[in-house]
């Protein structure tokens, strides 16, 4: 019994403690239970103190689950929050002596970059030395990524950040700042949540309606159903499979899984949001959202202001605007092309990156000292263009996240460039770009090429129907906007589904492999959806992954159903009586339980 005892506050590389597994809800009810009598108890105690200890508390609490969840890598998070905080406290004491204050942002900024690098990129900076002096260093360890580093380095960085600019007073007491930094359930995967929206908590007395409770409930069910069933489900039963050895798959197979594990990311990250957002509301606290029915989306910029919220956000506060923003070309940028050229250089051991880079960004500054008139929108362009390309290199030092990151932000650049034409000019764009795809086809019939010309004619045959319509002078009511608005959506999917290729592939690899691997993986599945079909097996293909095909579509059924509706059912959930309540719970985890794999997988960011 001892023996057990002590297991429970070890800690274990294979088990560690996620929100899908028993062991959790066990910790968090005998938190939550001595949380309630912390409450009840203090009572008669003075508000600012019985405040305090249920911070202190809840602070050791996070820790403790952060420590079941990276073991000794709680020290890296403590060093962290101590020396953020130490150094906020400095800003404010430096007042107007703004170049002190600019010197203790850049040693904060260097240090939880410098610590995040070291973890993150270690072996991309090991492999560059190596290229450039031919020298032969080895790492001979590997190093472990201490699980949601890059959350809480970036929450740090954004609050000193703040209290540079003096958005918000710095935190006084070291406990509560700690409590910030730690709270566990957005600690290993986010929302990345800014002091300006959680340290006012602190100070707010504890307060949960019978509403609130309900509403909490529900996202925990919520995210655990995306999590088990429209997450792990799919993955382990199909998708996985296909990304493995995507040659064993037939064009019509590998397709599918690429869709599927649009859905499946979502479903993932999504779902954990949502349970992270109960159980803070279980307790007081309230996290911002981070999700937004991203798949709704009609263009690839709406798409990034709906996914992932809190790094959108912080990409574009702490990223986009210092980079100059949609107003200039800083030195930021002219920085961040270079450190791009560089790490281009190193994944492709090419040179003449360096040279192609330099003469891009030759053009583009010829271009704005020729046509100052449209230079906001050229520098606007290219600050978002290198902030898509960070944020790409925020996932992984390897081609796959750079292509990932340059994709989306070419996407966002044309949908820009477009939105600015009229019909007539995108209608003379759109059958330019189909003779010229077609031509390339019909000389070069490559598997991707095929893609992108099937691809093209559909956007052709839209884009045709739209420009006949306007020609006619038909009407414009409110089915004709909902068909163009659905289009707009299901090609935003589309796109945003295929950049995932590059995504998927070079997640969960060995940082070592990674570029060779994503690279071949992704090659192999764009050969196969690529290559011509054979139609015969089709159906009975389809008919055999029946049950991921229908999870598919009942998941996209229901993200893409009205918001009000889904405000409604989840209000109406809350106003439940207890008794139901808890009959609706039991009903819920036992079709968990049927979905349940046998291995539990750990949600996807945990790898970032």
């Amino acid at each position: 019994m001892l023996t057990d005892f002590i297991d429970i506050f070890a800690f274990h590389t294979q088990r560690p403690l996620l929100f899908t597994q028993w062991e959790f809800w066990v910790f968090f009810a005998l938190v939550y239970c001595l949380f309630a009598i912390l409450m009840e108890t203090g009572k008669n105690a003075q508000s600012h103190l019985r405040l305090h200890l249920r911070n202190v508390f809840l602070m050791f609490a996070s820790w403790f689950f952060y420590y079941k969840t990276s073991g000794t890598f709680l020290l890296l998070l403590i060093f962290l929050t101590l020396t953020n905080w130490l150094l906020a406290l400095l800003l404010e004491r430096a007042n107007n002596q703004q170049g002190l204050k600019r010197l203790w942002l850049c040693v904060g900024v260097i240090i939880d970059l410098g610590v995040l690098a070291f973890f993150k990129y270690a072996y991309f900076g090991v492999d560059f030395i190596n290229q450039l002096i031919g020298t032969h260093l080895t790492i001979t360890e590997k190093i472990l990524l201490p699980v949601g580093i890059s959350f809480y380095t970036f929450q740090v960085i954004s609050y000193i950040s703040d209290v540079y600019h003096q958005r918000i007073s710095p935190v006084q007491n070291l406990l509560d700042f700690a409590f910030y930094v730690s709270f566990f359930p957005q600690l290993v995967a986010g929302p990345i949540v800014r002091a300006s929206e959680f340290v006012p908590q602190l100070y707010k007395p504890f307060h949960l309606s019978k509403r609130q409770f309900g509403i909490a409930v529900f996202w925990i069910l919520n995210g655990l159903i995306k999590k088990i069933i429209l997450s792990d489900f799919l993955a382990i039963q199909f998708i996985d499979r296909v990304f493995d050895n995507p040659l064993l798959f037939s064009g019509a197979e590998n397709l599918l899984a690429l869709f599927a594990y649009s859905l499946q990311v979502y479903a993932d990250f999504s779902g954990y949001t949502d349970i992270a957002i109960g159980v803070a509301m279980l307790l007081g606290f309230y996290l911002p959202r981070n999700f937004h029915s991203p798949y709704k989306a009609k263009n690839p910029q709406e798409f990034w202001r709906r996914w992932h919220i809190s790094l959108s956000r912080w990409l574009k506060t702490y990223v986009y605007i210092p980079l100059g923003g949609n107003r200039q070309a800083t030195l930021g940028t002219y920085m961040g092309i270079f450190i791009i050229a560089v790490i281009g250089l190193k994944l492709s051991g090419n040179w003449w990156v360096i040279g192609f880079t330099i003469l891009i960004a030759g053009i583009i500054a010829l271009i704005a000292w020729l046509r100052p008139q449209h230079r906001r929108l050229l520098y606007a362009n290219l600050n978002s263009f290198i902030t898509m390309l960070l944020g790409g290199l925020w996932h992984g030092a390897s081609w796959n996240f750079l292509i990932w990151g340059g994709l989306n932000g070419i996407g966002m650049i044309i949908n820009k460039i477009w939105r600015e034409w009229n019909l007539h000019f995108q209608f003379i764009g759109m059958v330019l770009l189909t003779a010229i795809t077609t031509l390339i086809r019909f000389y070069f019939p490559l598997p991707w090429i095929n893609v992108l010309w099937i691809w093209v004619l559909l956007l052709m045959i839209g884009t045709l129907l739209q420009y006949l319509y306007s020609l006619l002078h038909l009407p414009k009511g409110n089915r004709t906007k909902a068909i163009h608005t659905g289009w707009a959506v299901i090609q935003t999917f589309v796109f945003i589904t295929f950049t995932r290729l590059f995504f998927r592939s070079g997640s969960n690899l060995d940082p070592a492999t990674a570029n060779e691997v994503a690279w071949q993986t992704a090659q192999q599945m764009m050969t196969q959806i690529g290559s011509p079909w054979q139609t015969n097996n089709l159906l009975p293909q389809l008919w055999q992954h029946r049950i991921i095909i229908l999870l598919f579509i009942i998941g996209m059924i229901i993200h893409w159903m009205p918001d009000k509706f889904k405000q409604w059912y989840r209000l109406l959930f809350a106003s439940l009586p207890i008794w139901l309540m808890i009959m609706i719970i039991i009903a819920v985890v036992l079709l968990l339980h049927r979905f349940m794999i046998t291995d539990i997988q750990p949600f996807i960011y945990f790898q970032f």
